[in-house]
């Protein structure tokens, strides 16, 4: 077995060990059927790359995906079991199809808040309108498989061919398995921050600020990707796209919210806002022992404080993006993941299920290895050894180095040691000799001449 086969053997043996600790130590339901199904598959996954000899590392990915993705998600659907994000998103979703706003005016319990911007509410369509329907008890409406497929969308939409295999492990791997099979709420998020990323460092704002239009309207939290995707813009395209490309992109946002927010405000700020933060009417479940979160609980001075780290680790990660602006998709993944990993550290309320989003994006792009094609205003040089051929028969083309020709045309015929000049749109000689011109005459001339 190669050293590449016993990587991927180890690799599917710490996923093993990481997913069969959760049903030793969690206390939710889901976590643990998945951590029971999850350790089988990665087992079965290990031993697939040792005993299996040709494309072992692909049967390994499959076998993966179908013991930690496919029969979890399959059996957690059909009984109706994950966290109460699924159902917040079915519910948000039938309210924005029956009043227009997927807030409750008047939340009694936790599960009663919709954290969510507008957007979020359009995954949990598909449940209400089922509802009344011979398929309305179908899976067909769980909001699991519709983060599932948003995020998998974006994520084939960018990804190359030879990258496929990469693409496919991370998502059997633990960080994307178990969100996938148990809530998905941040998948889409994460895959359309991804998705705008790419399409700036492709030098499309359009598109890229489509893509993070979308992600905004979901989630506050994908509100640090505008500017790392403006730096981005800016830096490969110039100021023009990087305007563009915010501009689609506040545009965007704004009518999937603002319809909601001028007829709801109040939910809206208390929902979105204030209950994530901890300043809401019931205390937010998100009460990890992060560093934000231990400075809250001591008070208002604490959570002013918290407040306060947040935002000068904000104001250093801007810095960062006009002093040296990424001009990769890579480069402003790693950015973006530095920005989002301060917010959940230093945030007055969060949990470390956060720490996700930026991790999967700094692996998307570790597998994929993107890189921006190069302008085309910038000239691509020629290797000096090849010289450049012009088709016979030309009035300017280079003469043969026949014995008959003159030792003068042989030497001009010869590849220039010299590096090529750069490509500009006016015509280059490229050291050719000149074309002969033809004498005029009125009377031919003699085979003796």
């Amino acid at each position: 077995m190669t050293k590449r086969a016993w990587w991927w053997c180890g690799g599917w043996l710490v996923a093993a060990g990481w997913a069969g600790a959760f049903p030793v130590v969690s206390g939710l339901g889901p976590h643990r059927s998945w951590g029971a199904w999850a350790a089988c598959g990665y087992l079965l996954a290990a031993l697939a790359v040792v005993l299996v000899r040709r494309r072992g590392r692909e049967v390994s990915v499959a076998v993966a995906a179908l013991g930690a993705v496919l029969v979890p998600l399959l059996l957690l659907v059909l009984d109706g079991r994950g966290q109460s994000e699924v159902g917040v998103i079915e519910r948000s979703g039938s309210l924005l199809l029956h009043t227009g706003t997927p807030y409750l005016a008047e939340p009694l319990t936790v599960e009663e808040y919709t954290p969510y911007l507008p957007g979020m509410a359009l995954l949990g369509l598909p449940r209400a309108l089922l509802d009344g329907t011979p398929l309305g008890g179908s899976p067909l409406g769980d909001a699991r498989l519709w983060c599932a497929a948003v995020f998998l969308v974006c994520v084939l939409r960018t990804m190359p061919a030879g990258r496929r295999l990469g693409a496919a492990a991370l998502t059997a791997s633990p960080v994307v398995a178990l969100p996938l099979c148990v809530s998905g709420v941040d998948l889409p998020l994460t895959g359309l921050c991804w998705l705008a990323l790419v399409r700036a460092a492709e030098r499309r704002p359009v598109a890229a600020g489509l893509a993070l239009a979308a992600a905004c309207a979901l989630k506050w939290t994908a509100w640090p990707a505008l500017a790392v995707v403006a730096a981005l813009l800016a830096a490969t395209a110039g100021r023009r796209a990087a305007l563009r490309g915010v501009a689609v992109a506040v545009g965007a946002a704004a009518l999937a919210v603002l319809p909601v927010a001028l007829r709801a405000p109040g939910p809206l700020v208390e929902q979105v806002f204030a209950f994530p933060t901890g300043r809401g009417g019931l205390p937010t479940p998100a009460a990890s022992p992060l560093p934000g979160r231990l400075l809250a609980d001591l008070g208002p001075a604490g959570w002013c404080a918290a407040v306060g780290l947040l935002l000068l680790a904000g104001l250093a990660v801007g810095a960062s993006l006009a002093v040296r602006p990424p001009r990769t998709a890579p480069a402003a993944v790693h950015r973006l993941a530095l920005g989002l990993t301060a917010a959940f550290l230093l945030a007055p309320a969060g949990r470390f299920g956060y720490l996700a989003l930026p991790l999967v994006l700094v692996l998307l792009s570790l597998s994929s290895a993107v890189s921006p094609s190069l302008p085309s205003s910038v000239p691509l040089p020629l290797p000096s050894s090849v010289p450049l051929s012009v088709p016979k028969g030309l009035p300017w083309a280079p003469p043969s180095s026949s014995p008959t020709t003159s030792r003068r045309a042989r030497a001009a015929s010869k590849p220039s040691s010299r590096p090529w000049p750069t490509a500009s749109p006016v015509t280059t000689s490229w050291s050719t000799p000149r074309p002969n011109r033809v004498r005029s005459s009125t009377t031919p001339l003699s085979p003796t001449r």
